[in-house]
């Protein structure tokens, strides 16, 4: 097995009411397996569409992997088209239908009968349990006569497996059911073995510069994901097993040299979980002045469980007022050097520490647009400062993109600064262009 499709089903992919999510976490996912993603497909919920898209995924692919049309309603229809396409008769599974009825038992609703169509499977279907949802998954081995991209028709083992299309249903059936099953089917000869960085402060391009000055292509393969603020670089390597992590290893080694405190995490991590681990690691506190962010760096923290050990308030002070009467920003800071100014954030980030007892406090005030700029200060400007014993520093940043996106770099870079004072890193010296 070596290349995969992805395959999503659902109008309301093709309409645009939904992002097509999934497939892009499971290219991740597969890419870390060491398979090669030969292409993506998304079609809506017509019969022949589906059939279509199940045809040529078959001649791309040694393994194709769908989500979605697995619902009790009459628009579903992957399963269906699955058992068509595989010439089988669909089989009823009683205990998954049982699971089902359960579930609604749970729950304290009445089940329409209409969902134990979702127990039903293509005839050698092997099922794959949903402790999260009403839809089993399933997986299915077959040999099928297929004509490969520029190839000549031949008789061909293909994999197939289907998932329920909500994420947080699929995601713990694909790593703890799926992901295996792969792993099982490769050479056991022959391992994948992934090293993945979560970066924040370089451009993508500047990565693959940074990166490929110091690592051939022939040595491994590399490559990076946006997933806005943050960027992943994921090195894989394939071989012998011995043979391959140590190559990982060494390979890994260089990159953390060269890309320095840009790295803040290592494997599936983001800047939450990583600046609550510093905390814990220094054993400090912090509290969090926010004006234009709205709360979100501290809900950020406190998307991280145990999060209670090391943070301890949020003020956010949106109104001048606030300001005042809540961080005892002082009246004059505010009418000689404005609400979004350095000297407003530094005062703001020190009346938190002082109100909380916190070790430290990081402050945010700006523009988020998409009005209320000047030509002073255009939307985007967005002022941070950052309180601690023996450290009180301010920065004014010029951000960009529409308000969620200006929302959501702020707390990254507040996060950030948290994590480089706990750390014992230079604050101000993320790499991020003032």
């Amino acid at each position: 097995m070596e290349k995969v499709v992805i395959l999503s089903t659902g109008d309301e992919l093709t309409t645009g009411k939904i992002a097509d999510t999934n497939a892009q976490w499971l290219a991740d996912r597969c890419v870390s397996l060491g398979l090669e993603v030969a292409g993506t497909l998304v079609v809506g919920d017509h019969r022949d569409r589906i059939t279509w898209a199940w045809e040529r995924a078959f001649e791309l692919g040694d393994l194709v992997v769908c989500t979605g049309g697995l619902g009790p309603t009459v628009d579903d229809l992957t399963t269906e088209t699955v058992a068509a396409l595989l010439g089988e008769e669909l089989r009823f599974d009683e205990a998954s239908a049982q699971r089902i009825r359960s579930f609604f038992e749970r729950i304290g609703r009445t089940m329409s009968q209409n969902n134990l169509r979702q127990a039903q499977f293509p005839a050698s279907a092997v099922i794959l349990d949903n402790p999260l949802g009403t839809a089993p998954g399933y997986r299915v081995t077959c040999e099928r006569d297929v004509v490969p991209l520029g190839g000549a028709p031949t008789r061909a083992t293909r994999h197939l497996v289907v998932m329920p299309g909500v994420p947080r249903e699929m995601k713990p059936m694909f790593d703890g059911q799926v992901a295996p099953w792969i792993r099982g089917l490769r050479d056991p000869g022959e391992v994948s073995v992934v090293r993945t960085f979560q970066t924040f402060g370089m451009s993508e391009s500047a990565l693959d510069e940074a990166v490929s000055a110091i690592i051939a292509p022939g040595e491994a393969r590399i490559g990076f994901r946006a997933s806005f603020p943050q960027i992943s670089a994921k090195l894989l390597v394939r071989g012998r097993p011995e043979e391959a992590e140590r190559r990982a290893d060494e390979l890994a080694g260089r990159m953390r040299e060269a890309l320095g405190p840009v790295v803040f995490g290592e494997g599936e991590t983001n800047m939450e979980t990583e600046t609550g681990r510093a905390l814990r690691a220094r054993g400090a506190t912090v509290a969090v002045a926010e004006s234009c962010s709205g709360g979100l760096v501290g809900h950020r923290l406190t998307e991280v469980p145990g999060c209670s050990a090391y943070f301890l308030a949020d003020y956010v002070c949106y109104s001048n007022a606030a300001k005042i009467d809540v961080l005892g920003v002082s009246r004059d800071t505010i009418e000689r050097h404005g609400a979004v100014s350095e000297e407003t954030a530094r005062e703001m980030a020190q009346g938190a520490r002082r109100r909380s007892g916190a070790d430290v406090a990081v402050a945010t005030t700006g523009i988020a647009g998409p009005d209320g700029g000047t030509a002073e200060r255009p939307v985007g400007t967005v002022c941070f400062a950052l309180a601690a014993d023996g450290v009180l520093v301010s920065r004014r940043h010029q951000l960009w993109g529409t308000r969620d996106w200006v929302k959501l770099l702020t707390s990254q870079l507040a996060l950030d600064w948290v994590r480089r004072w706990a750390l014992g890193l230079p604050v101000l010296d993320s790499g991020f262009r003032k």
